[in-house]
């Protein structure tokens, strides 16, 4: 009688043989955890505008807490779903499942599982309206932006962009229960300064995405539209980052830093515009200089509306 063996996958194989220590390391690094810092850069600060103040310390550890587990969910389901396309760039051939560090079949049950608890615990510790502003962002930048747009158009970052801005949202109606002006201005604050940020870092990473065949506006378009079109929504995102002073009423501090950094954010993009007509391209055009920048503003500026809650 012949006995028939199926042979184990190599994810398989390497699983089993990883140490405990070097698998959870292997799944937190599914969750993006860099990515998850950014949104919590915005989440925080809205909290403190929210409550006029501190907010409620078990309320906002609680919505720091799922709002983790959420991104985290959304962050490993795009890398199940992109694992083809991660192994063939450079900037992405280390995560795990392009490594077969983890099985896809364990990543998707993973990131499932993250959703659930996520929506859970915040619908049963904070409210239903933050619960399900959280499984709408997930479910957006799952099939909207990961299935949907990232490989069929180059303005992917622009719409899919919108799971992003999710957690400005979700950061106020934790406290508040509900969705205000207020958090719609810096939600457009997040939409607007999205694309040229990415698209600064796709400008240094073009030829992967080619590779890749992943549409990036840089892929498809010339330097000089992608420079010009960085510039028309970081323009749209310093006006919009100044309409939170008469929208929120907030201090005059939060307007003189928010003119501040949206002066020296203007600087940075015309400034590689002009570096873009002085004949440089590629490498010497420096995109990452306003990548780096851009990753500074938005910090900074979030800060100070956490700050100017507690003038």
């Amino acid at each position: 009688m012949t006995v028939l063996t199926t042979k184990p996958s190599t994810a398989s194989v390497s699983a089993a043989r990883r140490s405990m220590p070097a698998t959870v390391r292997a799944y937190v690094a599914l969750t993006k955890p860099r990515i998850i810092e950014l949104l919590l850069i915005t989440t925080i600060p809205v909290m403190f505008l929210a409550a006029h103040g501190f907010p409620p310390l078990w309320t906002a550890v609680a919505v720091l807490v799922f709002g983790t587990l959420s991104a985290g969910s959304a962050n490993v389901l795009n890398c199940y779903i992109d694992r083809d396309i991660d192994a063939r760039m450079r900037r992405t051939r280390r995560r795990p499942l392009a490594m077969a560090e983890v099985a896809p079949r364990n990543a998707l049950v993973f990131g499932v599982v993250l959703g659930v608890l996520s929506t859970l615990g915040l619908g049963l510790s904070v409210n239903w309206v933050a619960a399900g502003l959280s499984l709408a962002a997930i479910l957006f930048y799952v099939f909207v932006y990961s299935m949907l747009l990232k490989r069929r158009t180059s303005q992917n970052v622009v719409w899919g962009g919108i799971a992003g801005c999710m957690p400005v949202l979700i950061g106020w109606a934790g406290i508040t229960g509900r969705v205000d002006w207020a958090p719609v201005v810096l939600f457009g604050v997040v939409f607007f300064w999205t694309p040229p940020h990415t698209w600064t870092l796709a400008m240094r990473y073009r030829e992967d995405y080619a590779a890749a065949k992943v549409p990036m506006l840089p892929v498809v378009a010339g330097e000089r539209r992608v420079v010009r079109e960085s510039v028309a929504y970081t323009w749209a995102t310093v006006l919009c980052s100044l309409l939170l002073w008469p929208v929120a009423g907030t201090t005059p501090f939060y307007a003189a830093v928010a003119a501040a950094l949206g002066a020296v954010c203007l600087w940075e993009v015309y400034r590689l515009l002009g570096r873009l007509n002085a004949g440089k391209t590629g490498v010497a055009l420096r995109p990452m200089r306003f990548f780096h920048w851009s990753n500074a503003y938005l910090a900074l500026l979030f800060l100070a509306v956490a700050v100017d809650s507690l003038l």
